[in-house]
């Protein structure tokens, strides 16, 4: 029948829409990586739930789709948002394979780990920025570098997702030297792991302390940039208003 694509958010259950309790709770099978179905034991407990582990996103979505197929509504649920770095584009990309144009899907959208990570931090995204993953599963370590290159050159803060893991750490040290040579080492970087959930931890480093930084799969870092400063413990960007305002104007 469906598949409603669910992007649940960073973690927290406070940080779960409305919409996408209503859409899981109406649902007749709940499939996800399993670690995101733990996240959700409190919503919909008596709905059938079907578990896969990492890499078996494309194995996930085919088996949403022949639930669906089946006359099933399916709740494909993904960290954050489902669009970003989430499920929603393979299940296009496999109903597309397929030729199949009989399953609808709806997208609902959710928090996605760069605004988590950033909330926590203060306010460092105010001006442009770009997001960017260091894992080279899917994508070409040179093709990553280029973008790194380009958006630290640009002056673009800098989110960075999946920046190391257990035997990948080259693409975090490439990029930590390719940031070296466009910003100053004192430039704030703000590290994130497992944002609004049980082992959650929040630092503010410089940059030259980024490359013996404690990050994982589950750690977001925001890179500022020349503009970026600390204020009460917080990272914060200027978007451009002392330029054009008194900003403390009584």
């Amino acid at each position: 029948m469906s598949i409603t694509v669910i992007g649940i958010g960073p973690g927290a259950a406070a940080h779960i829409t409305p919409a996408a309790i209503h859409a899981i709770e109406h649902a007749d099978i709940i499939i996800g990586y399993k670690t995101y179905l733990r996240l959700l034991k409190n919503i919909a407990p008596d709905t059938p739930r079907q578990a896969t582990g990492m890499r078996q996103e494309v194995q996930r979505v085919n088996q949403a789709v022949d639930f669906a197929r089946d006359g099933k509504r399916v709740a494909l649920v993904s960290s954050g948002d489902a669009g970003v770095y989430g499920m929603a584009g393979l299940v296009y990309e496999v109903l597309h394979e397929r030729g199949d144009t009989t399953v609808a899907v709806e997208v609902i959208p959710g928090i996605s780990a760069l605004n988590a990570a950033a909330a926590l931090l203060g306010a460092p995204l105010m001006t442009d920025f770009a997001a960017i993953s260091l894992s080279d599963q899917l994508v070409p370590r040179d093709d990553i570098l280029r973008r790194v290159e380009a958006a630290a050159s640009a002056g673009f803060i800098l989110c960075l997702y999946n920046p190391k893991g257990k035997q990948r750490v080259e693409p975090f040290a490439l990029t930590c030297e390719i940031l070296a040579r466009h910003l100053p080492p004192e430039t704030p970087v703000g590290v994130v792991r497992a944002a609004y959930r049980e082992k959650q931890a929040v630092e503010i480093i410089t940059l030259a302390e980024l490359p013996a930084a404690d990050v994982n799969m589950v750690t977001i870092i925001i890179v500022g940039n020349r503009r970026t400063f600390i204020s009460d413990g917080k990272m914060v960007t200027p978007r451009g208003y002392a330029r054009k305002y008194t900003l403390a104007k009584g």
